[in-house]
């Protein structure tokens, strides 16, 4: 399957949309934690704030998104309650990780100014990632008449890629250089994240279809 069909398969049965979407929201939550991780002691512009914000506020929209299909699916982020647990629980921490490495190599930086850059970075890679993901989404909950949407995720992270490309020209004159490595990065953790969604979504709907 490519990426529309197994968000097509997901949409179509509320146990998988409830994982679906709790796994974003997951994965937005984690996104929260890692930016405020990142943050230097005294050197936190309003930028940085509005973003872990916002990215907490996706998490809870999109759990809360889950109560228009069911009340009884997914109270939290364990295993069971998620679409390829494993590899949704690490896809975040093995970019920040390979991102890291990526610049101590290349910038021979450490401390502080390693996680800022990583942050920007990192946080570029997902917002350009977001940016793909959640229009083929939301085109899907329009085909299919669904009560959830996430149009107001899409236009916020639009905004947030904006303020990306904004703080990594000011970083460095090479910020395409380290970018597109970073989304290189990126783009391998998340093909190797759909094959396992996919393989899951299509085992669970091969059960219930037997």
């Amino acid at each position: 399957m490519k990426l529309k069909e197994t968000l097509s398969q997901i949409v179509s049965d509320d146990l998988l949309h409830s994982k679906w979407l709790n796994t974003l929201s997951f994965m937005e939550n984690a996104g929260a934690k890692k930016i405020s991780a990142s943050e230097d002691k005294e050197k936190v512009t309003l930028i940085i704030l509005k973003h872990a914000a916002e990215e907490h506020r996706h998490a809870y929209y999109l759990k809360k998104q889950i109560s228009k299909i069911s009340e009884n699916h997914c109270s939290d982020y364990q295993n069971q309650y998620l679409l390829a647990p494993r590899a949704s629980k690490y896809y975040l921490n093995n970019l920040d990780v390979q991102v890291c490495k990526y610049l101590k190599k290349e910038l021979q930086i450490t401390g502080p100014e390693l996680r800022f850059a990583a942050y920007l970075l990192v946080t570029y890679a997902i917002e350009v990632r977001a940016d793909e993901l959640y229009p083929i989404y939301q085109d899907i909950l329009t085909e299919t008449n669904s009560k959830v949407m996430v149009k107001s995720i899409i236009l916020e992270e639009e905004g947030h890629l904006e303020e990306m490309l904004h703080q990594l020209k000011t970083f460095s004159p090479n910020w395409e250089i380290y970018a597109n490595h970073a989304v290189k990065i990126e783009t391998e953790l998340f093909n190797d994240w759909i094959d396992r969604l996919e393989k899951e979504v299509f085992s669970e709907a091969t059960q219930i279809v037997n």
